[in-house]
C-alpha cells in the first residue's frame, strides 16, 4: 500500500521516519506533499522518499492518507481532493480538534476516515497516540493504524467522546510534566546543585519512574509509600505535597485543556 502524507510537519515526519527505520514499507512507497519547496527537499534527501507540491497528486498514487497540515489549513486542504476520495482510501487525520464529524462534513462518509490524537514524544519513538475510527473502518484499517503508530511509541484506541480528556493528558501532557520537571531542576539548583547535573537527575528520575511503574504495573499509591520510609526524606517533602493544593491545581490544568478542546473542536 503506498503511502502518503499531505503535509510534513514534526509529526509527519516522526511517523515517517520510524516507518522507513523500521521497514514498515520502502522509501519509494512514500509520498510527502508540502507547500514549503524547503521542507520537500530535506525530506527527499534526509529519507529518499518522493515529494510534490500537489496534493491531488498524492490522493490518485496512495490508498492510505496521512493528514498533517495544521488544523486551521485541513478544510481547504480537503475541500481540494474530496472529489478524489473514495471507499479505497483510508484517511488518518492528525488535526488537533477536527472530529470525525467535522473531517466527514468536508470529505463525506465514502473514505474511511480515523482520528488520531498523537503527542511530541513521537519524535523519540516513545509516542502516546490515541485514535478513534469511522464506522466504515475495517479491522484490518485499525490493524494498519495500529502498525504506523505504534512504531513511534504506544497505541490505544478509545471512543471519540474520551478525545478532550486525551488531548488534555497526553497531548498537552508532555508539557505540563516538563514545567514540573522544570521547577524541579529551578529547586535543586537552590540546593547548590549545579544546573547541569540537576537537569540530569530529574529527567534521569522521572525516566525511571515511569518505566517502572509501566514495566511491572505496580500500584502507584503502594509504590509511592514504597518509597516513603516512615520518618524519612520522602515522607517530609510527600507531607509538604499532600499539604498544599497540587492536586487541585492539576486538575484545573487538565480541566482547563480539555475546555480549549472541546472548543477547537467546536470551531
Amino acid at each position: 500500500m503506498a503511502i502518503g502524507f499531505l503535509g510534513a510537519g514534526k509529526m509527519a515526519e516522526a511517523l515517517l521516519s520510524s516507518m522507513v527505520q523500521d521497514e514498515l514499507c520502502e522509501p519509494w512507497e512514500i509520498v510527502v506533499c508540502d507547500i514549503s519547496e524547503e521542507r520537500r527537499n530535506w525530506m527527499a534527501e534526509q529519507y529518499e522518499v518522493a515529494v510534490t507540491d500537489d496534493a491531488a497528486e498524492v490522493v490518485e498514487d496512495c490508498d492510505m492518507l496521512v493528514v498533517a497540515v495544521k488544523p486551521q489549513d485541513i478544510n481547504v486542504l480537503l475541500t481540494g481532493i474530496k472529489d478524489q476520495l473514495d471507499e479505497e482510501h483510508l484517511v488518518i487525520s492528525i488535526a488537533a480538534g477536527k472530529t470525525l464529524a467535522a473531517l466527514q462534513g468536508v470529505i463525506g462518509t465514502k473514505p474511511r476516515l480515523v482520528r488520531v490524537m498523537p503527542n511530541l514524544a513521537l519524535s523519540v519513538g516513545e509516542g502516546m497516540s490515541v485514535f478513534c475510527a469511522a464506522e466504515n473502518v475495517t479491522p484490518d484499517d485499525k490493524e494498519a493504524v495500529m502498525q504506523l503508530l505504534g512504531m513511534a511509541g504506544a497505541v490505544l484506541e478509545l471512543p471519540e467522546q474520551h478525545f478532550d480528556a486525551v488531548t488534555a493528558l497526553s497531548g498537552s501532557g508532555p508539557a505540563f510534566v516538563a514545567y514540573v520537571l522544570q521547577a524541579m531542576i529551578k529547586a535543586a539548583v537552590a540546593l547548590d546543585l549545579p544546573e547541569e547535573e540537576a537537569r540530569l537527575l530529574a529527567e534521569q528520575t522521572l525516566i525511571g519512574t515511569a518505566v517502572y511503574l509501566q514495566n511491572t504495573g505496580s500500584d502507584i499509591g503502594k509504590f509511592i509509600q514504597a518509597v516513603a520510609s516512615p520518618k524519612g526524606t520522602t515522607a517530609a517533602g510527600l507531607a509538604v505535597l499532600e499539604a498544599s493544593d497540587v492536586n487541585t491545581v492539576i486538575s484545573q490544568t487538565l480541566a482547563a485543556a480539555a475546555a480549549r478542546s472541546r472548543e477547537l473542536s467546536k470551531a
